[in-house]
């Protein structure tokens, strides 16, 4: 990045801002699909910037998912470009197997995101074919980054939703959503309700189940069967491998 060059705000009120030049692209994010950008970019020698909110990589799968989690796909689908998970890996890495690789691949290709910049504002000018990116740091600064390329990585499941139910407000007892979910331990003994039959809902009903709790599960529409060989992998072979 070439120089930056601060500017104050009125009366120091203001949060300071700065500019910068990005001499290749910038990178929001710095999750699986943000490094590997990151990575094939610098295989080919060109620079670039990733900016990232949190405070360190994958910070969905390190901060808002459940201690029992591991890949749902066959590691060989899951793999990041240039490196291959380690030989010694199960089919279906758990979750600190995962992130163990993510700091590998990290480190191997040298990546440095810029973390707790939060990204706010990302605007094209036609006129100069350029990319005006606002980040606000956790200090307060905010900083205009400058670039003729913006890769957006955020992931789809970035921001947390949870949908309105009519009467909610007169229930009770606790509401979780599933990124607030760790392990089924502290709901022993409990009725729990699970909303949705997905990958989150099905496994965290396991868990409860596994720890002594008394899940149910509400599903919209039904649940379906999946079919033999998918992904390439016959039902017996998935069931087999660990």
């Amino acid at each position: 990045m070439d120089t930056m060059q601060a500017e104050q705000g009125n009366g120091g009120t203001s949060p300071r801002q700065s500019s910068c030049i990005v001499n290749g692209p910038i990178i929001v994010g710095a999750g699986p699909s943000g490094l590997a950008v990151a990575a094939t970019l610098r295989r080919h020698s060109v620079p670039f910037t990733i900016l990232e909110r949190s405070d360190g990589i994958a910070d969905l799968w390190t901060n808002r998912t459940y201690g029992r989690l591991r890949l749902h796909l066959p590691k060989v689908f899951c793999e990041l470009p240039h490196v291959r998970f380690p030989p010694e890996f199960p089919t279906y890495p758990s979750k600190r197997e995962f992130l163990s690789y993510l700091h590998s691949y990290t480190a191997h290709f040298s990546i440095s995101p810029l973390f707790g910049r939060t990204v706010t504002r990302a605007r094209f000018e036609e006129a100069t074919s350029l990319w005006h990116v606002t980040a606000a740091a956790d200090g307060g600064e905010v900083t205009e980054y400058v670039s003729k390329w913006l890769v957006v990585a955020s992931g789809e499941n970035a921001e947390v939703v949870v949908p309105k139910v009519k009467g909610r407000e007169r229930f009770a007892g606790e509401v979780l959503h599933s990124s607030e979910y760790k392990s089924g331990e502290r709901f022993k003994g409990k009725r729990v309700l699970v909303v949705g039959c997905g990958n989150s809902g099905m496994e965290m009903c396991l868990d409860l189940c596994e720890h002594g709790a008394i899940p149910f599960m509400s599903v919209r529409s039904g649940v379906g069967g999946g079919r033999s060989g998918v992904i390439g992998l016959q039902r017996g072979e998935v069931r087999g491998r660990q």
